[in-house]
């Protein structure tokens, strides 16, 4: 009986940033009833409504871009600096402070760098350009980790051990992440180049690679494929384990770089605006510790903390000169 019940769903619940965009027509195509909170949900599942051909979007709600706006505020309010973190010309992306900061691994508060992990890779991995965070984003995750792929890049980062791409005819795909899959995009580049399939195609493949059953009828058709493409039963076999480890865990590029950006923004903030950084995050609360931590954070910083004063203290944590000599104190 409990053999049964695996893998049924256990409840219905809303997709927490799950959107579908359509015309007036969408509730004649998809029944529709009320989530716990009282929102209209779709009763197909995130796979279903695809299939349907009806366009789905994840719009994610990230505290830290309030945390980042409250940041600006202050510094505007308290120093008189109207700072555009879009504007490459005030906030450029090759910032060698920021960057100093980041390998450092002082990156409490920072978007996406502040986890005990992450705070260990990128203290091994020593990110010096913005391609970089793109890379360091991607390797955090269940694809690169479960694969073994950290160790052997860093190693070929830091030249510890040569390059070793999976084939000469890979080195394309693989030759920014020093031979190792990281990306979504470099399985679709090695699925195409072997087989001789589409970007489009390969796409499918890699889909298919999460589940156990597409894996099997994968590789059924890939090492076939493979072999007839003239690559060596020894080449076809080790491609095919760093395929079938990887699956569908991996990132997708694109959406790293996406994420990359506010993980730099917030770095920048903390190298250059500590005190209204760790105002905004302390007021917004993004990350995953306590704000005890993060204020003994500032204090490390040399930021002074204040206590609550019915004078001037309010709803949010704010900078207050002391003195023109200091670089602010909280409220």
């Amino acid at each position: 009986l409990a053999e049964r019940l695996d893998g049924l769903p256990r409840h219905v619940a809303l997709h927490p940033c799950g959107v579908l965009r359509s015309d007036l027509t969408l509730l004649d195509r998809t029944p529709v009833e009320a989530s716990w909170l009282g929102f209209p949900m779709s009763q197909f599942d995130k796979d279903d409504v695809e299939t349907l051909g009806l366009l789905k979007l994840d719009v994610l709600g990230i505290r830290m871009q309030s945390a980042m706006a409250h940041a600006v505020q202050e510094v505007a309010r308290v120093d008189g600096v109207e700072v555009d973190l879009d504007d490459q010309a005030q906030v450029p992306l090759d910032d060698e402070a920021t960057f100093r900061l980041i390998r450092t691994s002082h990156t409490l508060g920072c978007f996406q760098i502040e986890s005990p992990g992450q705070r260990e890779l990128i203290g091994k991995f020593g990110p010096e350009r913005f391609e970089d965070l793109i890379i360091d984003i991607s390797l955090f995750r269940p694809g690169p980790v479960k694969s073994d792929m950290i160790t052997p890049f860093l190693e070929a980062r830091h030249g510890w051990r040569p390059v070793s791409y999976l084939h000469p005819t890979l080195v394309r795909a693989l030759e920014e992440t020093e031979g190792v899959v990281v990306f979504h995009e470099q399985v679709l580049m090695i699925v195409a180049e072997t087989t001789g399939v589409s970007l489009a195609q390969a796409d499918e493949v890699r889909r298919a690679l999460g589940t156990p059953q597409g894996q099997l009828e994968t590789e059924a058709w890939w090492r076939p494929a493979a072999l007839a493409r003239g690559y060596a039963r020894a080449d076809v076999d080790r491609i095919w384990e760093v395929l079938k480890a990887f699956a569908s865990f991996g990132f997708c590029k694109a959406h790293a770089a996406a994420f990359a950006l506010p993980t730099y923004h917030s770095a920048w903030l903390k190298t250059h605006h500590p005190a209204a950084f760790l105002a905004g995050v302390l007021t917004h609360d993004p990350g995953m510790y306590p704000k005890r931590l993060i204020l003994d954070d500032a204090r490390s910083l040399g930021i002074a903390v204040l206590g609550l004063d019915v004078n001037a203290s309010t709803g949010t944590y704010s900078i207050e000169r002391l003195d023109p000599a200091d670089s602010g104190a909280f409220t």
